[in-house]
């Protein structure tokens, strides 16, 4: 039987093969396709990436792949347009793509909700006037932002740069004791095969936004498997609650 596919529409180019090594993890077929934009992390930059011709357009390419469900893997090309436009962005992508959609932002709510997570740190790679749209799109959806911080750095490209090594300082110097788990939400950063590290040095839940986004639309289409290597989102299954 054949794998199920999702579709990713993926901005630029930065931490992109963290798909294909989930799919080798999940056994499933994850094909990306590229849109691009400036590469700023800068509010402007980012509602014109996000923009519906740009997202039309990811769908139209991603078309031949006959995917079951497509995501937007851009979290603050998405959680730029404040909740409710992050709401609408999708819809408009649903109707372009013909088949279920969503996006990283959505994703991080919606796995947070299925983990039964209600207050998190934010360990954020963007300067802090987008990191803090992050925050207010969180509180939006009745999640609690305990500490949050903000790398500073200007593009995609650099994050995508970062070693393992870096990412897991970043975690550890952001953590909150308070917090039932630590939020990453730059899909620029490579954190897939580093997952259970994250986990196991701060003994909680670690959710990142590529591990969201693949989580979501698998999510989408009914067909989200185990696999522990891939964090405790994908540890056993979840239920998701809407709010």
């Amino acid at each position: 039987m054949q794998a199920p596919t999702v579709g990713f529409i993926y901005p630029d180019h930065a931490a992109e093969d963290d798909y294909p090594l989930a799919a080798a993890v999940l056994g499933t077929r994850l094909p990306v396709a590229h849109i691009y934009g400036t590469d700023l992390h800068a509010i402007a930059e980012l509602l014109d990436l996000g923009s519906p011709d740009k997202l039309r357009h990811g769908a139209e390419l991603l078309a031949p792949e006959r995917p079951a469900a497509v995501v937007w893997a851009c979290t603050s090309g998405s959680f730029v347009y404040g909740p409710q436009g992050a709401r609408d962005q999708v819809r408009a992508l649903a109707a372009a793509a013909g088949v279920p959609a969503s996006s990283t932002s959505l994703a991080f709510v919606a796995a947070a909700r299925a983990l039964g997570v209600r207050r998190v740190a934010v360990a954020a790679s963007y300067p802090d006037e987008v990191a803090r749209l992050f925050v207010d799109f969180l509180a939006d959806a009745g999640i609690e932002v305990v500490a949050q911080s903000s790398a500073g750095i200007d593009t995609a490209a650099e994050v995508g740069t970062l070693t393992a090594a870096q990412v897991r300082e970043l975690t550890l110097a952001n953590d909150h004791p308070d917090a039932q788990a630590l939020l990453i939400p730059d899909t620029a950063m490579h954190t897939i095969a580093v997952l259970p590290e994250l986990e196991a040095a701060l003994g909680k839940t670690v959710l990142t936004a590529n591990q969201v986004t693949i989580w979501e639309g698998l999510r989408l289409i009914g067909e989200v498997p185990t696999a522990a290597v891939l964090g405790s989102l994908f540890s056993e299954r979840h239920t998701y609650v809407g709010r």
